[in-house]
């Protein structure tokens, strides 16, 4: 359930967000989630990609400013209610969410939603005790 993600600082002007996916696509690295979050002279682009340390390396070698940090892909309920029903687990724990962002697709009816939160390994084992053990990186495309 804990993968990489690549945070890219970037400054708010035309292109900027197709400049990084075709550095991606040009290395056959495939993006399976994206956040943007922005204020007005710049933006951040959160990323979870197949290959994370390459693309990081890929984008450093081309100027980006970045960094890359562990989050949570933790499994939702594919179906009403599922985002909420984590939501109740992780408040009974007492588990504060800095932010969260939904993956591309879903795997055996479980949506996937991307967690920064201050203790991985305390998240993965509240989502485990309550029956809601997460797909490998490698189940979810990411090597």
């Amino acid at each position: 359930m804990i993968i990489q993600q690549i945070s890219i600082f970037l400054e708010n002007r035309a292109g900027q967000l197709s400049e990084i996916t075709d550095i991606l696509a040009q290395s056959n690295i495939d993006l399976r989630a994206i956040h943007i979050a922005e204020a007005t002279d710049y933006g951040v682009v959160r990323l979870i990609v197949s290959r994370p340390q390459e693309a990081a390396n890929l984008l450093w070698d081309k100027g980006y400013i970045l960094s890359t940090r562990p989050v949570v892909a933790a499994p939702v309920p594919d179906r009403p209610g599922g985002l909420a029903k984590v939501l109740h687990i992780l408040a009974d724990a007492g588990i504060d969410i800095n932010y969260m962002y939904s993956m591309f697709g879903s795997r055996d009816e479980m949506a996937y939603m991307i967690f920064r939160v201050k203790d991985v390994k305390h998240l993965c084992a509240v989502l485990e005790a309550n029956g809601l053990n997460g797909a490998t990186p490698e189940e979810l495309g990411i090597q």
